[in-house]
């Protein structure tokens, strides 16, 4: 991606569409044939949302599967697409995800690469969680592949903690495509003969006009922070996750979800009336009826924020995310005796 320029976009979502209407442009849609996208289970919602804005509709999504960790799984992606050419259908573009929103799964985009180059197909990677990771030498090998990428999302304003709004659209092709895809020559705006290289308006290459520097957040915290500094950003990031998962381990009434690969820390607090009770017919039922009442009470005293969700088949649990680069270790000490005080008379 050494050659691309990062396109810096207000939110996920459009990056999403970005990518798809890049191979959108270009091709004659023939009435009769339908196009096809593929994403992986556990995929961002944008990938659908953005197949519904160009028109292609939710259906031209392909969902593949995923294994046990969240993780797209090659061979569900290659036989998606041969049952999708066998049904007249043309796809073209693949969606990867680098840090999945829940368990923070990274695809292994070496072999969907591999998969991607034998069918001609353009390899989009949704790495606007996890893209930051390639800044820490210790972790960056959970992208690899990344560079076979034809399109990478990116926000800094996730991990990196950037001001919102902070994202970008990297592309590997060089030949000025957004500019092709949706430049619409304003000359009232974009004045061809300025006294600099008009080749820095990228006004012309985006959706929407107005829009702020988004850019420059970046730029200064890097400026301010220096890559050593962000490195550092992400490295405490992970240790914090890892102290967070160990602690949890020590005690009665947490129950981890799975060893987290990223700084996504995913466990049920199990109240004491639901302890050792596990085989209940009704345990599933009544542990998934917790972290909703225990977020109502955090949130109404005001002492901390965590996200909860279900996933798949399990019903909900919490998914503490560690990316404050303020977050000290007695703030993860606080949030589990927090969360044993506000549950113990569950």
């Amino acid at each position: 991606m050494a050659d691309s320029k990062p396109l810096f976009s207000p939110d996920g979502d459009p990056m999403a569409a970005e990518a798809l209407l890049r191979d959108v442009f270009g091709i004659v849609m023939d009435e009769v044939i339908r196009k096809g996208t593929s994403a992986s289970e556990k995929c961002h919602y944008s990938i659908k949302k953005g197949a519904a804005f160009l028109g292609l509709g939710t259906d031209s999504v392909r969902v593949v599967k995923t294994d046990e960790r969240g993780k797209m799984i090659p061979e569900d992606l290659e036989r998606q697409i041969s049952l999708a050419e066998a049904e007249g259908i043309v796809p073209f573009l693949v969606s990867a995800t680098s840090g999945t929103t829940v368990l923070g799964a990274f695809d292994p985009l070496e072999a969907i690469a591999d998969v991607c180059q034998r069918h001609g197909l353009w390899l989009h990677v949704d790495a606007a969680w996890g893209g930051s990771v390639l800044l820490s030498q210790t972790h960056r090998h959970l992208l690899d592949g990344i560079q076979r990428a034809d399109s990478v999302a990116w926000n800094p304003h996730k991990l990196l903690t950037a001001g919102l709004q902070c994202s970008a659209l990297l592309l590997r092709d060089t030949s000025n495509l957004l500019r092709r895809c949706h430049g619409s020559q304003a000359s009232y705006l974009f004045q061809q003969d300025k006294f600099y290289d008009v080749a820095l308006d990228t006004g012309d290459k985006v959706v929407q006009c107005g829009r702020r520097v988004d850019c420059l957040k970046l730029w200064l915290m890097w400026k301010a922070q220096g890559g050593q500094g962000l490195e550092r950003r992400v490295d405490q990031a992970f240790a914090l996750a890892w102290y967070l998962v160990e602690e949890l381990k020590k005690r009665e009434g947490f129950e981890l979800i799975m060893e987290p690969e990223f700084v996504n820390v995913c466990f049920w607090f199990v109240p004491p009336s639901l302890r050792g009770k596990q085989e209940s017919p009704d345990y599933s039922e009544r542990l998934a009826k917790v972290a909703p009442v225990l977020k109502e009470r955090m949130v109404k005293e005001g002492s901390m924020m965590i996200g909860y969700q279900p996933h798949g088949t399990r019903g909900n649990f919490f998914r503490m995310v560690v990316a404050n680069p303020a977050l000290t270790r007695a703030d993860m000490d606080f949030l589990l005796n927090e969360l044993e005080r506000l549950g113990q008379d569950l």
